[in-house]
């Protein structure tokens, strides 16, 4: 190799020695203490406290004040804010709660610190909560309200639920509605409650009905609920009763007439019989 390229190699190679290795190795960072672990994860019964540390580590030359908060579950920190000295690595207790009355299940939470700089970083944290399983929902407040079914369906489990819904109908003659189940387009969370209704635009004009509701979902969850109604064209209705209406004045009228005939005295004319005699 000449001597000029050697020092061109002499000065790459002193320039790459002198440029920092990587950004985050000045700066901070946080993970799970221990090592190894790429998250945080943490399972329990309603009402458990389950206990982890977080690590935050300064690499840099001078300390580092960081606050921590959680997301999406209830965390509880032993220090909310900490002073991190330089080249230093803090190691912080938290406690998560799982919430009293929790579903089965999994949460997806966060641990986040961020420096006085606004700089942040995170580390997730997935909480399982254990306990029996309950499939069980309920169709509450039938009405049946001029061409629509209006109802509540209610999730009464510990899962989350997809229901399905029948709906038949019988008035006086017969069936008048009858749909097959069919799968609803949401899912329904444990204690939620909603409101939803069936377009019925062929209903009939003149009939009392009965309606029933059938929902179920995966994991043998069911209930059935009714409500009756009546239709009638009032339209028709208003213009048979006008015309009855009509019809029962003119008689009350012709009745009274009559009546006021019959009762006025008889008036006669007689010619007084002479009987005495004349002089």
């Amino acid at each position: 190799m000449s001597y000029a390229a050697r020092v061109v190699c002499l000065s790459l190679l002193a320039l790459l020695c002198a440029a920092p290795t990587a950004t985050a190795a000045d700066g901070w960072s946080v993970a799970p203490a221990g090592g190894g672990r790429p998250s945080f994860y943490a399972e329990g019964t309603p009402g458990t406290a389950l206990q982890d540390t977080v690590s935050v580590t300064n690499r840099a030359g001078h300390p580092v004040t960081v606050r921590l908060r959680g997301t999406g579950v209830p965390v509880t920190f032993a220090d909310a804010e900490v002073r991190v000295p330089a080249r230093t690595r803090a190691d912080i207790p938290f406690t998560v709660t799982v919430p009293e009355g929790a579903v089965p299940g999994d949460r997806a939470g966060t641990i986040v610190v961020r420096d006085a700089d606004g700089r942040s970083r995170s580390v997730s944290l997935r909480l399982r909560t254990g306990g029996p399983t309950l499939s069980a929902l309920t169709v509450e407040h039938v009405v049946v309200d001029g061409d629509r079914i209006t109802y509540d369906l209610v999730n009464r489990g510990t899962t989350v639920l997809v229901p399905t819904l029948a709906v038949h109908a019988d008035g006086v003659l017969g069936t008048v509605l009858d749909r097959s189940s069919r799968t609803l387009p949401l899912q329904l969370p444990p204690g939620h409650r909603v409101r939803l209704d069936e377009p019925w635009p062929d209903r009939p004009a003149l009939d009392a009905v009965d309606v029933r509701l059938t929902v179920t979902a995966a994991g043998g969850a069911r209930d059935t609920a009714q409500a009756s109604a009546r239709f009638v064209p009032w339209g028709g209705v208003a213009g048979v009763g006008a015309l009855i209406v009509v019809a029962a004045a003119g008689a009350v009228v012709r009745r009274r007439r009559r009546r006021t005939t019959e009762s006025e005295p008889e008036l006669r004319w007689e010619q007084a019989e002479l009987t005495g005699a004349m002089r």
